[in-house]
């Protein structure tokens, strides 16, 4: 496909100053075009700092805009199955922001949406697209660890002073992110597994609200079994003493650690030896995710992060938090 896709942002929030938004300029045959706020004054000021031509405060008028191809849903996830629906019916490529929608059910019907008139739909779960998780992904598949018998992860951070105050924060209200932090970190992570380690058989879990601070879930533990057998465990609370982010792949000749989140170096034990690999992420950090999906939209490559593999990730979730 040699067109200029043209694409339009629904919901350009703090995550799309810095992390996504620049990419879709960057990419070449990508131009974004179009931006949506629910206040016109925040919208204008995003065009005019990030040089978009058009901005809108009614999603209805960005989605309908006939010089606009594709669609960005940044949006909290409670309105991303309403504009996806959306998305789809105007016939329009669409990428959506992790999580895919709040529930099982409502990403399955997103997913059918698209598949059923063979559109294009991405997820971004850019972690699929960095590097460091390539490595990572490549040291698997190359037995630098022998067969693979079990990952664990254990995510934990203090209380935030906004957690610990009354003001508002869509992540922990039970109406738009059920499970708190945990839809919006866990689902990194637990996709992220199911990229290196294949699909996931069956899980479970059991979640609370251990500190009554907001009404979201903030403490969750979960077990699942990959297809290929390997069985995976982790920990998420949201009001532990310390900050901690650690995965470790264990395998029948040695071990792998890293983090999600953070860029400290992937380490490789074997046989005595610690080996360790620092890979930097590319910035903006979602610039891989989105010119692989160039490369997708193109027909050169196949994208990672698609609706079926978002559709997997969050039946993973729901069945964590016991929804089905």
């Amino acid at each position: 496909m040699d067109k200029t896709i043209k694409w339009g942002i629904i919901g350009c929030g703090d995550v799309t100053e810095v992390k996504s938004g620049p990419a879709y300029s960057l990419v070449n045959g990508f131009e974004l075009v179009a931006v949506m706020r629910r206040r016109l004054e925040l919208a204008k000021d995003y065009a005019q700092r990030h040089g978009v031509k058009t901005y809108y405060d009614d999603a209805d008028a960005l989605i309908n805009d006939k010089n606009v191809d594709a669609v960005y849903i940044a949006t909290p996830p409670d309105s991303h199955h309403l504009y996806a629906l959306k998305v789809a019916k105007a016939g329009k490529i669409c990428c959506i922001e992790k999580p895919m929608a709040p529930s099982y059910k409502e990403c399955k019907e997103i997913y059918t949406a698209f598949a059923d008139q063979n559109i294009p739909l991405f997820i971004a779960y850019y972690r699929r697209s960095l590097p460091r998780f390539d490595k990572v992904k490549s040291l698997i598949d190359n037995n630098a660890i022998g067969v693979i018998r079990y990952v664990n992860w254990n995510l934990a951070r203090t209380a935030s002073p906004t957690d610990l105050s009354d003001d508002y924060n869509w992540r922990t209200d039970v109406k738009i992110a059920p499970a708190g932090y945990f839809d919006d970190l866990a689902s990194h992570g637990l996709d992220l597994c199911i990229y290196l380690l294949g699909g996931i058989k069956e899980a479970s879990g059991v979640s609370l609200n251990q500190q009554q601070l907001y009404t979201a879930k903030d403490a969750i533990s979960g077990s699942w079994f990959h297809d290929s057998g390997v069985i995976g465990s982790a920990s998420w609370n949201f009001g532990a003493y310390k900050r901690e982010d650690s995965v470790r792949i264990v395998g029948s000749e040695g071990e792998l650690r890293f983090s999600v989140f953070g860029d400290d170096p992937i380490e490789l034990i074997r046989d005595n030896n610690h080996e360790t690999f620092l890979i930097d992420n590319p910035n903006p950090i979602q610039l891989y995710h989105v010119d692989h999906m160039q490369k997708h939209i193109s027909g050169i490559s196949q994208h990672p992060s698609t609706g079926e593999s978002g559709l997997h990730t969050a039946w993973v979730m729901d069945k964590i938090l016991g929804k089905l």
